[in-house]
């Protein structure tokens, strides 16, 4: 049976890849079993001006789901924002449904991807005389100097929870606005070459696959797209970053004897020990949750400035595009 589905699975990616990337947006793939939970993730650095943050997400491949990594990338023109992709249930199935640049910000399930994305449109910043606004109490801009941007505090009024899919049990409920329905019907291009390299990237690397990671990869977002190892690779919450080992402490196990000089990894308590600060059992008080978004610093040497981009009417077709 797990041969059978990894080979379905396979075809199914195969099929993709294979597509133009405008044919490729129209292609709904069908599972029967629920995508994991959103890991928790702080988001990197952007690299320069005019980024945008495009979310993590859980995509299917030949060997079940795994995560692509929340990434930075530049508009494939000045003035279009990315609409995220989402899974939806119906009658059984989820669907996976593609997400797409667009004038304005669509319906993407519900989904609180986080970073600007809270279930409802984008609050991470708008366009302006040709260049990005961002608002910094949810964007990370970190030491680079952004000289367009503003703090707005965003308050969303539901629960904020990891789900990744609508519909169905335990999904998102939300249906789309009038607003979200119309800017369906806007002209949209699909994610760009870089984007689509981002995901065929991770679909390959098997720290990222679900039954690997168990819903917590360790490489949880980057700051550039494609780029899986070295500086500005953030891990998912409780999960160390690759290529870094667990830290140590120098309390052995146990009383001294035969098992002494056996070392306890960081944040774990030896048995027969309680959590230091608390009354009772080990384990019986849970960890805090990080808030979900993070207020950035706005001072720092510049950063690098992307190359000039075309307009929306100026966008180049790239061969085999309608």
């Amino acid at each position: 049976m797990r041969v059978i589905r990894a080979m379905i699975g396979l075809v199914a990616v195969l099929s993709l890849t294979a597509l133009p990337s405008a044919s490729r947006a129209q292609v709904y793939v069908s599972i029967t079993t629920a995508p994991p939970p959103l890991p928790v993730y702080v988001q990197p650095v952007i690299p320069g001006p005019d980024y945008m943050w495009v979310p993590g997400y859980w995509a299917w491949g030949a060997f079940g789901y795994y995560w692509v990594p929340g990434t930075w990338v530049l508009a494939p023109a000045v003035g279009l924002l990315w609409t995220p992709g989402y899974w939806a249930w119906n009658d059984g199935i989820y669907a996976w449904r593609a997400g797409y640049w667009g004038p304005r910000v669509g319906f993407y399930g519900g989904i609180n991807y986080g970073y600007g994305y809270t279930g409802v449109g984008y609050h991470g910043g708008y366009w302006t005389g040709g260049v990005f606004t961002y608002n910094t109490a949810v964007t990370n801009v970190g030491a680079v100097r952004i000289t367009n941007v503003y703090n707005k505090t965003v308050i969303t009024n539901t629960t904020v929870t990891n789900v990744s899919f609508n519909g169905g049990k335990g999904g998102a409920t939300a249906q789309p606005t009038p607003q979200e329905l119309a800017a369906g019907k806007d002209k949209h291009i699909p994610a760009t070459g870089l984007q689509t390299q981002h995901q065929l990237a991770a679909s390959t690397n098997r720290a990222l696959f679900a039954s690997v990671n168990h819903g917590k990869p360790n490489i949880a977002a980057t700051a550039k797209a494609g780029q899986f190892t070295g500086q500005g690779i953030v891990a998912a919450k409780g999960v160390n970053p690759p290529g870094k080992p667990l830290a140590r402490t120098t309390e052995p196990l146990g009383p001294p004897g035969p098992k002494q000089g056996i070392m306890a990894a960081k944040g774990v308590n030896p048995p027969g020990k309680s959590l230091a600060g608390t009354k009772g059992p080990a384990g019986s008080q849970s960890p805090k949750q990080p808030p979900q978004f993070k207020a950035a610093k706005m001072v720092g040497p510049g950063g690098p400035r992307p190359p000039p981009r075309k307009h929306p009417g100026e966008h180049a077709k790239k061969p085999g595009q309608p």
